[in-house]
């Protein structure tokens, strides 16, 4: 029995990489049943693969008619799917937009690309770097020196796969209110773009220099930036406002007075400097002690296996164990609907048979595709 305030959405997935495989987690744990469309022949199911739980997988090779029309046949009866090849391939399989649209006209059609399906550079090959580089965000992020990849947060998943899954649950709600589905065109370097709406807002106001740390936000401030402890650890600062800043001073026992020239951004560099000797004297678990939960915005920085030990998010269940592997817990919650891992990453071609059943194949549909 599946859980979660989308519980009796239906949604096929075509196995891929990076957002679409996010985006099929996002969705079943909150309660939708996708069925990942598997190659015939692959691999898959180890504990490890998180972002594949909570599926069920068909596996089919998609170079024979039969297989195609059991995947028609899936999207005859599905709210949604979600595609990630680039322009084209799935044109070329049958399995195009046109196509599944006469079979199914509410049919949501979620495609996921790193450029889009039109443009210069649709057909290019691509990385989530690549698709937020033309962005202005990857060159807004790192040192001085260089732009830093931010791991593949603003492309691939927060460009990519939360918007396919906006942009299907929009599409989703306006074919249930008149009846027609349409096809989101979802590209992680349009998403990447929509993510800086703020920064190119305050660069229109003039607050906003195009040189790196030298910003509010991107590590200039002395009193936004992250500062080495004397273990070698980490803290993060993030003191913006006037009386959290004020607080920052109070903790830290900093009296100095070019300390009250708080937003002259000429002596930001200065303070830092001064700002990072103080951390130095202490642990981080000293600072810790010092300012956790209080309004100076502070937070210890932590690795992938400190951080679900940590008390607040212990307290929370943020992360939970499936298989043996500890990973992020289904998000975000809801108070009469919460979500749930539905289960944990299958097999390929695990669920033919139960899938297949489920949504309406007969037993000699299913032994011919066998």
């Amino acid at each position: 029995m599946r859980q979660g305030p989308l519980t009796g959405l239906k949604i096929v997935e075509f196995a891929g990489i990076g957002p679409g495989p996010f985006c099929g987690m996002l969705l079943s744990d909150l309660g939708a049943d996708v069925v990942r469309v598997d190659r015939k022949g692959g691999r898959g199911g180890a504990p490890s693969d998180i972002t594949a739980r909570g599926r069920r997988s068909v596996a089919l090779d998609l170079k024979t008619p039969e297989a195609v029309e059991a995947c028609l046949k899936l999207m005859a009866s599905a709210d949604a799917i979600i595609e990630g090849f680039r322009p084209g391939v799935m044109e070329r399989l049958g399995l195009g937009p046109d196509v599944a649209l006469k079979r199914n006209p509410r049919l949501v059609y979620g495609r996921m690309t790193g450029w889009g399906q039109t443009g210069p550079y649709a057909n290019a090959a691509g990385h989530d770097m690549n698709y937020i580089a033309i962005t202005g965000a990857l060159h807004a992020i790192g040192t001085k020196d260089k732009p830093v990849p931010p791991l593949n947060l603003v492309g691939d998943f927060g460009g990519g796969a939360l918007y396919l899954a906006f942009g299907l649950m929009a599409g989703i709600i306006h074919a249930r209110e008149v009846g027609k589905g349409q096809v989101i065109d979802c590209a992680m370097s349009d998403g990447s773009a929509s993510l800086m709406a703020m920064f190119y807002g305050m660069k229109a106001s003039g607050i906003w220099q195009e040189e790196r740390r030298a910003n509010l936000l991107d590590g200039g401030a002395h009193f936004y930036d992250t500062y080495q402890c004397s273990d070698g650890k980490w803290v993060s600062i993030g003191s913006i406002e006037p009386q959290f800043y004020a607080l920052l001073l109070e903790k830290t026992g900093i009296t100095d007075p070019d300390f009250q020239r708080q937003m002259d951004r000429s002596i930001w560099p200065d303070l830092r400097e001064k700002l990072a000797a103080v951390f130095a004297t202490k642990t981080q678990a000293e600072w810790t002690a010092i300012m956790a939960a209080t309004d100076v915005c502070f937070a210890p920085v932590l690795d992938l296996d400190e951080a679900p030990n940590h008390p607040h998010n212990a307290a929370r269940q943020t992360f939970v164990k499936l298989g043996g592997v500890t990973q992020p817990a289904p998000a975000p919650r809801f108070s009469e609907t919460p979500g749930v891992i539905q289960g944990p990453p299958p097999a390929i071609g695990a669920h033919n048979t139960e899938a297949l059943a489920d949504w309406g194949f007969t037993e000699a549909e299913i032994a011919a595709l066998a």
